[in-house]
């Protein structure tokens, strides 16, 4: 990324993350600050209810590039990417979840994957053969049920969609964003299959994942939903063929707080 000479959005939706938040912009200006690209932090606060948006804000102080937006209710992960993309000028646009269970440092690997494959979209992922794992079992477990649906279901070139690190070219998610319609539960996998259906190159990179929850926040109607929302995809790519009409605006519920 060093020798980039474009910019970097990176996108970090955040819901209840006090705890995490000022360390995840703190070390994400670090890691580009090294890089010396040009570079924009958008975090999105989705509704949260503790202090998630005034430690973001406090951090932000500190930086001239680090703009903050809160969703004015929780609105899943999927809108608060959607919304943020809005504010989005980079040429490259990363995703990064914000509890620190992957090093932004990791969107220098992700770079190098996409500079070597040519490819649009890169994601990390927690099933490539050198990634590092510290991992619950049980999350493992549900990673490989579901990567066993959707390898069915979608064909899709990948074989993890879910971890929260991704990085793409700008034109992709500017082409796609309007036929997501998922906000929450499957919303990676929604936008990995239009990114597939449209003929745009998909890489895997490695990744460093030090899960930093015990039990983690997946309960079982969060499963119970997400099956529901991937078999609406599947309905919609082979049965509706949505994904092949003319992309629709979509409309955002959002409020930027700048410093």
């Amino acid at each position: 990324m060093e020798n980039f000479e474009g910019k970097v959005s990176v996108i970090i939706p955040a819901y209840n993350e006090e705890a995490h938040i000022k360390k995840s912009i703190e070390e994400t200006e670090k890691v580009f600050k090294e890089v010396g690209c040009d570079y924009e932090i958008i975090v999105v606060d989705d509704g949260s209810v503790d202090n998630t948006h005034q430690g973001a804000l406090e951090a932000s102080r500190s930086f001239n590039n680090v703009q903050i937006v809160k969703n004015n209710s929780n609105n899943g992960k999927g809108s608060a990417l959607k919304n943020g993309f809005n504010y989005a000028s980079g040429d490259l646009v990363a995703f990064l979840d914000a509890d620190m269970d992957l090093h932004p440092q990791q969107i220098r690997t992700l770079f190098n994957y996409m500079e070597s494959n040519n490819a649009d979209v890169v994601i990390g992922s927690k099933r490539h053969p050198e990634s590092e794992l510290e991992y619950p079992w049980h999350r493992k477990l549900i990673s490989n049920v579901y990567y066993g649906i959707t390898k069915t279901l979608f064909s899709l070139p990948v074989k993890d969609t879910q971890t929260g690190i991704k990085l793409f070219k700008h034109k992709v998610l500017d082409d796609i964003f309007p036929r997501v319609l998922v906000k929450r539960y499957a919303f990676d996998l929604e936008l990995l299959v239009n990114a597939h259906h449209r003929k745009y190159k998909i890489s895997e990179a490695p990744i460093k994942l030090d899960f930093q929850r015990k039990f983690g926040r997946m309960k079982l109607k969060d499963i119970y939903h997400t099956a529901l929302d991937t078999l609406a995809i599947f309905y919609r790519l082979y049965i509706l063929r949505y994904y092949d009409r003319e992309k629709k605006d979509g409309s955002s519920n959002i409020k930027s707080q700048n410093k």
